[in-house]
């Protein structure tokens, strides 16, 4: 029954051959103070990573994987206050633009799914304007790569509460307005493990006309008044346009064990909800420490 599910590799694998490049500022730093020109270093990060996600699509649809997740720093210090730029900035740019639309049309193609999940430094709801104008930032990158590549979700997290939920949830709101249609048409929130549970976000999704990334183990971790079931159901139904998409793992050290919030290298079948079985269509995303492998393990179920 599994095998109908759509399920999501998240980002990077455990055995395959397959990676990808990132780089640091100071790196960026150290090049073009010695006079060597850091836009053709990125220029070449973005054509091997076009190449690993050209690998991990076709891996991907090999094996009966049905959604890749992009890791978020596939364009590294695009968003970087000194060293950020766009892909025509970069030499070989009619090549990198090549690289995206072939990535875009194989994923089309060969029927995966492709999604964004930005670093946890994307705060919509912050205090902090500077947070929230980085953040706002770092979302509209996110929404260009996802134009590009085709990508249908760009999750986050609703951010933190700062002492009073509400106004918390307001602000959110708020800013919400300050991203582009382009980018609030592609963005989804997840409830957390610590702070926003599924009864806090649904009303923020319903306002908002966004859906809601449900994530069972977060949920788990931190309940509210909500069932698995009635948060699953009231979760996929916030999915009016796209197919919905919820997330999975399981705790290290089992549910009678200690750090139940961090993840297991797989996931334990029993922590798959029997609801899930009956939700078509669905993608759900193994967020689990053995990636591919774990995958490969719910599909023989």
């Amino acid at each position: 029954m599994l095998k109908k599910i759509r399920f999501g590799l998240c980002c990077l694998f455990y055995n395959e051959p397959i990676r990808y490049r990132t780089t640091t500022a100071t790196i960026a730093k150290r090049l073009k103070t010695s006079g060597i020109d850091h836009f053709e270093y990125l220029a070449f990060i973005a054509l091997d990573n076009l190449l690993s996600l050209e690998q991990s699509i076709n891996y991907c649809a090999d094996n009966g994987i049905g959604s890749f997740r992009i890791n978020s720093q596939f364009l590294p210090l695009s968003t970087h206050p000194e060293f950020s730029y766009t892909i025509d900035d970069l030499p070989y740019a009619e090549i990198i633009h090549s690289g995206f639309e072939d990535c875009r049309k194989l994923a089309i193609n060969r029927n995966i799914r492709l999604t964004l999940h930005p670093d946890q430094f994307v705060v919509l709801n912050s205090p902090n304007p500077l947070v929230v104008k980085n953040s706002v930032t770092e979302l509209e990158y996110q929404s260009v790569l996802a134009a590009m590549v085709g990508a249908d979700v760009i999750n986050i997290h609703a951010g933190g509460a700062y002492g009073d939920k509400t106004s918390a949830l307001t602000r959110f709101k708020e800013n919400f307005k300050k991203l582009s249609r382009a980018t609030q048409k592609l963005l989804t929130v997840e409830n957390d493990d610590k702070l926003f549970s599924p009864e806090d976000l649904l009303p923020l999704c319903k306002d908002l006309s966004i859906p809601l990334v449900y994530d069972v183990h977060h949920h788990r971790c931190h309940p509210d008044h909500l069932s698995i079931e009635e948060a699953s159901m009231l979760a996929y139904q916030t999915w009016n346009d796209r197919e919905p998409l919820f997330h999975i793992s399981s705790p290290i050290n089992g549910w009678n064990g200690d750090h139940q919030c961090s993840h297991h290298d797989y996931i334990d079948v029993n922590d798959f909800p029997a609801i899930w079985k009956e939700m078509m269509p669905l993608t759900v995303e193994v967020e689990a420490k053995a990636k591919e492998l774990a995958i490969k393990k719910l599909l023989k179920i």
